[in-house]
């Protein structure tokens, strides 16, 4: 009895021994570099549990001791890992590994609002875009404005066109509340700094106009000066009598054609055949365009006309006997690029 008593007792003080070995060893491959020469793509979804991204780990050649790592998390305590597409570095140790994971340090998606763009072209490239989830497909202009904590409230112009860098899995309510705030915040700080004896009742109008602004512009250096041929036209009671906003007017059926009776059609946004601003913007401007409608460069010009150099650029003129010979250049320069293309010389 007392050999089997001495056999046992070796036995546990061996077991405890290849326990503290094994422990030890375990805790220093947590830190040591993993067995995989090649960095890797890794995708947490919702709902993953830290055993599964192990086991995907291990599958991959990017542990040495998945049981030991278990181990490792069952004393230490088992991190709360976040979701996202992760790079993981070649030759990540498990606890650089677990500990980007436990920060969220994704691989970040892009997403670009480009300047001038309606929102419904910034709605369908949201939710063309693999890496959103998407939660607000279908839902109508006012119910989505609610969703995002603005009822009432229009859409147009009120998102900031940028390039957004976002994890995979972040939703398209979480993008467009940024965007808002975004907007909200450049529009803020421009009317704050605003020139005074703007003829705008106040901040929404200067979005509105700088959203015309912004799709007269063909040449960034010119935003000013057509801001304020506009600013202008308001002090004096002219019409704005600018194409973006009935070709807005028209809608979907706007087939790349603008044309004299369209010029005559009344509608909201129609002014050849209204007075003063359209009732809400028609774009998404540009900061730039929000900047310079708040502090236009008023030349006494009241006309410009492309001119037809292929740049953007406009003539501008402040009488309408200069303004139809700035047109008739144009015309002419345009016939002549025509009959060029056509091969007549």
């Amino acid at each position: 009895m007392r050999k089997l008593l001495l056999a046992l007792g070796l036995l546990v003080l061996l077991g405890a021994a290849a326990a503290a070995i094994y422990w030890q060893r375990t805790g220093t491959m947590m830190q040591a570099a993993g067995p995989h020469s090649q960095p890797l793509q890794l995708e947490v979804r919702q709902g993953t549990t830290v055993r599964a991204v192990l086991a995907e780990l291990d599958a991959r050649g990017a542990l040495a001791d998945r049981r030991g790592v278990e181990l490792q998390l069952r004393v230490r305590g088992w991190p709360r890992i976040k979701t996202g597409r992760y790079d993981i570095p070649a030759g990540a140790s498990p606890a650089e590994i677990l500990r980007q994971l436990a920060e969220g340090r994704v691989v970040l998606e892009a997403l670009t609002v480009v300047e001038g763009w309606t929102f419904a072209d910034m709605r369908r490239v949201v939710e063309a875009h693999p890496q959103i989830k998407v939660t607000l497909r279908g839902k109508e202009i006012p119910a989505l404005m609610a969703d995002i904590g603005h009822p009432g409230e229009h859409p147009e112009g009120r998102f900031f066109p940028d390039t957004y860098r976002f994890a995979a899995g972040t939703s398209d309510h979480d993008l467009y509340a940024l965007a808002y705030r975004k907007m909200a915040e450049a529009l803020d700080r421009a009317w704050n700094s605003r020139v005074p004896g703007l003829p705008l009742a106040d901040s929404y109008q200067a979005l509105t106009l700088a959203s015309i602004v912004e799709k007269e512009t063909g040449l960034a250096s010119e935003r000013a000066r057509i801001a304020g041929v506009f600013v202008t036209r308001l002090k004096r009671g002219m019409r704005l009598q600018t194409d973006p906003t009935v070709i807005y007017g028209i809608g979907p059926s706007y087939d790349g054609n603008i044309r004299e009776k369209d010029l005559r059609t009344d509608t909201p946004y129609n002014t050849y055949t209204r007075s003063g601003l359209p009732p809400t913007p028609i774009s998404l401007p540009s900061r730039e365009a929000i900047e310079a409608v708040t502090n236009p460069q008023e030349t006494g010009d009241i006309f410009f006309v492309a001119t037809g150099a292929g740049d953007g650029s406009h003539v501008f003129s402040a009488t309408l006997e200069a303004h139809n010979a700035a047109v008739a250049r144009y015309l002419a320069r345009l016939r002549g690029n025509r009959l060029k293309g056509n091969g007549t010389r």
